[in-house]
């Protein structure tokens, strides 16, 4: 008896094994087309830029070893560079400034019962699945300074006398922030959705039992519980808004004269140069170099973000 029990117990065990391992193995296959995707087209890439870093390898001569020449340059003598970062700021700054206000002002409004608040939704959130060269080029069509589309209408409405340079160095910048606004607003508005529609409802009930108005249940209710969303959604906003570049190189190519070229579309042009009349030409070597002092930039004002955000979180519990 005590050994019919034994063996059953050993094909339990056995079978249990098997379904582990089959679990597993289905686990592993649905992972494994990620990861094959992301090793060929992220890390293998990566790898192949960074080791030039140390090189001077363009596209007429082989890759010679020049060891911290890279570094020294982008450091010493590069100032076109580090005026592509304070551009990179300027624009990141801007847009999240504008981004994210709006995004959760358009969030409480469209999580209230409001009629079509679905149709609306969907209006808002349409920008961020257009592609962003589409949005680009249709934005250039709008600002275009000879026959666009905002020209015509301020002139026939006579707010101005005379067609305004929406895409030169006095308003570009401005130009691509809005643009860049107006394309990510949906998205952030969206996660803000899902952080209000976990709030329990029996909070703000017990609030305005007690006396508290739409503004005070916001502030006093809405935006502390809402912290941790917050503190996911500006970082974020902060890392995309500091690597885009893509709506700028549609609509600016970086200029006039540099005014709105940020660090991510500087390395673009090092290793794709633009005919765009620039004097950019294929560098692998500097652009390796460049792109990864970007990404160290980048990747240390997140890590600043992240650090403030937990700290003040602690302060305040």
């Amino acid at each position: 008896m005590q050994v019919t029990r034994k063996n059953n117990t050993n094909k339990s065990l056995n079978f249990t094994k098997k379904e582990n391992l089959k679990e597993r193995l289905q686990t592993y296959g649905m992972i494994l087309p990620s990861f094959i995707f992301l090793l060929v087209f992220s890390i293998y890439p990566l790898v192949w830029v960074l080791r030039y870093m140390f090189c001077e390898f363009d596209e007429s001569t082989p890759a010679k070893f020049i060891g911290m020449g890279n570094f020294v340059r982008i450091f010493t003598r590069d100032t076109y560079f580090w005026k592509t970062v304070l551009n990179t700021f300027i624009y990141g700054g801007g847009k999240i400034l504008l981004t994210i206000p709006i995004s959760f002002l358009l969030a409480l409004l469209i999580n209230e019962k409001l009629k079509g608040k679905d149709v609306v939704r969907a209006m808002i959130f349409m920008p961020t699945i257009i592609s962003t060269a589409v949005m680009a080029m249709m934005f250039y069509y709008i600002l275009n300074p000879y026959n666009g589309v905002l020209n015509q209408i301020l002139i026939s409405f006579h707010i101005v006398s005379q067609p305004i340079n929406w895409l030169g160095e006095k308003y570009a910048m401005l130009s691509v922030i809005l643009v860049a606004v107006w394309g990510a607003i949906g998205n952030y508005m969206i996660y803000f959705i899902a952080g209000l529609q976990s709030i329990p409802q029996e909070i703000y009930e017990s609030a305005e039992i007690d006396g508290a108005n739409k503004l005070q249940t916001t502030w006093y209710i809405t935006i502390p519980m809402l912290g941790p969303v917050m503190q996911i959604i500006i970082m974020m906003a902060i890392t995309v808004s500091l690597k885009g570049y893509e709506s700028i190189m549609v609509l600016t190519g970086g200029g006039p004269n540099g005014s709105t070229d940020v660090m991510f579309l500087y390395v673009y042009k090092l290793f794709f140069p633009m005919s765009d009349g620039s004097d950019f030409r294929t560098n692998y070597g500097y652009g390796a170099t460049a792109a990864f002092v970007s990404a160290i930039i980048v990747g240390l004002i997140t890590c600043a973000y992240l650090y403030y955000s937990r700290k003040s979180s602690e302060d305040i519990q």
